[in-house]
């Protein structure tokens, strides 16, 4: 399995990811790449920028459809 079918598939679940649960899922260090990579080919993935102990970072998940 690929990086972007192991992050399609978590966001296909409903999950809402990180970049330390993609590090932790499938070894990639590049979530945002990954993310461009599929919303290139037509997903559509909504994101939040998150601030906790001082660091901040985005949190990706799948856009419902209607």
């Amino acid at each position: 399995m690929t990086q972007n079918e192991w992050v399609l598939a978590q966001l296909k679940r409903g999950k809402k990811l990180t970049p330390i649960d993609a590090f932790n899922g499938c070894g990639t260090l590049k979530l945002a790449t990954r993310i461009s990579e599929l919303k290139s080919k037509g997903h559509i993935i909504l994101s939040e920028m998150i601030e906790k102990n001082g660091k901040r970072f985005s949190r990706y998940w799948l856009a419902r459809a209607k």
